[in-house]
């Protein structure tokens, strides 16, 4: 529902639009060489602001200067990322993270039968999900322990590799 600020209309008749929108005194009353239509503000005008820059002054009004900055600001520094501060979004990231977890297992407390190898018991379906994700972040941990290792056996190995074989320099 659109709502319009209060003590503005703008089809009311009696709404003074020169107070909001002086006109120069040389031009007369509703002309559109003022930039204004006899209706109201020109089109594109914003409320708060006044006409637009664009708008054709008076004949015979004098045309304000645009203020030059005699020094010109700063650059602003380089923002440098900390570790200190990766450390804090990733304790407020898992926070929320947290937090939504939390909401999960507290709209999620009916019981449900689970199995699994032959084991048979009743858990809330929200632990329920929650030990399956685990287990699931724990298998991908796995992989991924996995694969450094991998990596750094191969590395060392062209290291060792390198050393041994003449015309190297040693470090």
């Amino acid at each position: 529902m659109t709502q319009t600020p209060q003590g503005f209309d703008p089809h009311d008749p009696n709404e003074d639009v020169t107070a909001r929108y002086p006109v120069p005194a040389d031009a007369p009353s509703g002309s559109a060489e003022a930039g204004y239509p006899a209706e109201g503000p020109a089109s594109g005008t914003d409320l708060v602001t006044g006409p637009p820059a664009a708008a054709t002054p008076a004949p015979g009004a004098e045309t304000p200067r645009a203020e030059t900055p005699e020094t010109s600001a700063p650059a602003p520094e380089p923002r440098h990322v900390t570790r200190a501060g990766m450390v804090w979004a990733a304790v407020a990231c898992a926070l929320v993270v947290l937090i939504l977890l939390i909401a999960f297992i507290l709209q999620n407390q009916e019981y449900v039968q689970v199995k699994f190898f032959g084991l048979a018991g009743a858990v809330p379906l929200g632990i329920a999900l929650f030990i399956a994700a685990v287990g699931g972040g724990v298998l991908v941990a796995i992989a991924g322990a996995a694969r450094i290792i991998q990596l750094r056996l191969a590395a060392h190995r062209q290291r060792v590799s390198r050393q041994a074989s003449p015309g190297t320099r040693a470090r």
